[in-house]
């Protein structure tokens, strides 16, 4: 609904200065001494007049029905995440959960531990990591999908934190920071992979793709788990 109008029988006003003012052909004699119609007298006599004009018949009620209407909340980009690529799925994690993004390194495997997830330990920056493996967790194949034609493929080291462990999750392509309403999210396709549906709050669409939002709560969890 637009807002209310003025319907009572107002008389027009004498627009001088959009007749021979600076907004029509300036022959106004006072435009000498005052430069601009603001600063006429003329301008703020006619602004006041129109401020305390009579209101038309119904005015009231127009705006008592325009303020009955319930607000309409516009969707905000309220959350954050770092899109990237295991095998064909495309995941998100919340950016504030990333604590860096390192090249692409060989972990270190660790005696008697192996084939849960637990790739071994890797050096990012001088630091061991753990070194997991996402697309085992959420048991999605990493040797499935491709890069797309004429893109270029970042494969890289996302360090992740929870509850104050980092971990290091190797990544075959990085999108990037993807900023969302929570609103926006969508239901998972009924032809998703079950492990992995489990594992995520949502889907969301993005520059042609669909993103599974994981829940960093249960990643995280499960990422901790492999470490006991």
């Amino acid at each position: 609904m637009s807002a209310p109008t003025d319907k009572g029988a107002v008389p027009a006003l004498a627009d001088c200065w959009n007749r021979i003012g600076v907004l029509g052909d300036q022959s106004c004699p006072l435009l000498r001494d005052v430069v601009h119609c603001r600063n006429c007298a003329v301008y703020a006599g006619a602004a006041q007049r129109n401020l305390q004009r009579p209101i038309g018949a119904g005015y009231r009620e127009q705006w008592a029905e325009l303020l009955r209407q319930p607000r309409q909340e516009a969707d905000r980009a309220d959350r954050a995440v770092l899109v990237f690529r295991i095998g064909q799925e495309w995941l998100a994690l919340p950016a504030a959960m990333i604590d860096s993004v390192a090249p692409q390194a060989h972990g270190h495997r660790l005696p008697h531990r192996g084939g849960s997830g637990l790739l071994g330990v890797v050096n990012v920056g001088g630091t061991l990591h753990p070194l997991l493996s996402l697309g085992t967790l959420l048991g999605v194949d990493e040797n499935a999908g491709s890069a797309t034609a004429g893109r270029q493929v970042f494969a890289r080291l996302l360090v992740v934190r929870w509850e104050e462990q980092a971990f290091a999750l190797p990544v075959a392509d990085l999108h990037g920071i993807v900023r969302y309403s929570a609103r926006s999210l969508g239901a998972p396709a009924a032809t998703m992979n079950k492990g992995l549906v489990r594992y995520l709050t949502g889907v969301l669409t993005e520059a042609g793709k669909h993103i599974g939002v994981l829940d960093a709560a249960l990643v995280g969890h499960q990422m901790t788990r492999l470490l006991r």
